[in-house]
């Protein structure tokens, strides 16, 4: 099934499988650009099983060959395993796993060297790692109710539904050493919560929990969204809060309050161009999504449009330079999905592609996002996708 007939698309993993890579908002490559982190995972039609393995290795970009290196227990159809290239140590990569701990299984992130294998690993799970190479963040997987985000051995806390407010929050990890420190706790995002009084007792949607936590520009502030609901399953309606915060854990604000994400009207945020910038696909006007940006920093709010945007919801990149951007949409209602490059500057969309996703099964949670990720010299880009049947790894190159 043809993409694009204007464009040449490269399947990148050709052999008999499924295979992915995971989220948007990060690079898949590495500094050559010639290796591509990839899972093959055993099934695209229900969550994962505790007892389902991934295997975790690269796709050789010159002969579109995937290499098995390992395997892991913590991956997810929308996520990933985390997979994540290290800047301190040449050849080497991050990925969740778990281990048997006193008899319970314990989420920890393993170091991979395609030339020594496994080197090491921290206690913690990891989230995403900053532009520097310095930092990582982490926080507790286990809380994610959506379980498309989280592990089959990551068990929501059924007992005891509440976090530890003092306790439990969002973590820095040094990525040198694995040490970690709190440097966000509930009990802190709750004060700067704009409406804290939705949270006290008694009180009709207490679970709280966090995801998608993002370095910015100059890897100097952190994001992540605090997310409560009614209950923890299902976790709907949730309400979600923008917080964002200095690595130390000062200058804690929420920069984008739950009301502007109501009803859908915001479904996807990232960092932008400058460390204040914040990228999200907002319908705040009634005409579908549109791309806009907002600076933090700037006060009273006010945010500004790049392109109206081609009305579905969904996720949005800037190239490395800047200059274009990139964004997919959810399907249609004939299961097309859309991806489009925008020139920033005068906010013009040329269509990349159009993928027809209707694979039974790949609903919900499993379903398969587009989830475009540029590589550090932005001349290519790769998608997810399931517009063949199995789940695929697509490259397009922009040449010079």
């Amino acid at each position: 099934m043809r993409i694009s007939s204007q464009y040449d698309w490269i399947n990148l993993t050709p052999e008999p499988g499924h295979y992915t890579f995971g989220y948007y908002d990060r690079c898949p490559w590495d500094s050559t650009q010639a290796l591509h982190l990839a899972l093959r995972i055993p099934q695209q039609d229900h969550l994962p099983a505790p007892g389902e393995l991934a295997d975790v290795g690269v796709v050789e970009r010159r002969t579109c060959t995937f290499h098995k290196l390992t395997e892991t227990r913590a991956w997810c159809h929308q996520q990933g395993a985390m997979t994540l290239w290290l800047k301190h140590e040449s050849r080497s990569f991050v990925y969740n796993d778990f281990v048997q701990d006193g008899g319970r299984w314990r989420p920890v992130t393993r170091i991979h060297s395609l030339d020594r294998g496994d080197i090491g690993r921290f206690n913690v799970p990891l989230y995403t790692i900053s532009g520097d190479g310095r930092w990582g963040v982490t926080l507790n997987f286990g809380r994610i109710p959506r379980r498309g985000y989280s592990y089959a051995l990551a068990p929501l806390p059924q007992e005891d539904p509440n976090p530890d407010l003092d306790s439990d929050g969002l973590f820095l990890v040094d990525m040198q050493s694995g040490s970690t420190r709190l440097i966000a706790s509930y009990r802190q995002m709750i004060s700067c919560h704009p409406y804290p009084y939705d949270l006290a007792s008694p009180n009709p949607g207490a679970y709280m929990w966090l995801n998608h936590a993002i370095f910015n520009s100059d890897s100097s502030r952190v994001m992540v969204l605090f997310r409560t609901a009614p209950q923890m399953v299902p976790p709907v309606p949730w309400r979600t809060h923008m917080m964002t915060m200095a690595l130390d854990g000062s200058d804690l604000r929420c920069s984008l309050s739950d009301i502007y994400w109501r009803h859908g009207a915001i479904s996807h945020q990232i960092w932008g161009r400058t460390p204040g910038e914040i990228l999200v696909d907002a319908d705040w006007c009634g005409r579908g999504h549109e791309y806009v940006i907002f600076d933090e920093s700037h006060h009273p709010f006010q945010a500004h449009r790049i392109s109206r945007g081609m009305g579905p919801a969904g996720h949005l990149n800037f190239s490395p330079d800047g200059r274009r951007m990139v964004a997919d949409t959810y399907p249609n209602e004939e299961g097309v999905q859309r991806l489009a490059l925008v020139d920033v500057a005068s906010g013009d969309i040329t269509e990349l592609g159009q993928f027809v996703h209707r694979t039974p099964g790949a609903t919900g949670d499993v379903r398969c996002d587009l989830h475009p990720r540029w590589s550090a010299d932005g001349r290519l880009l790769t998608v997810d996708t399931i517009h063949e049947g199995e789940r695929k790894v697509f490259m397009l190159g922009f040449g010079d």
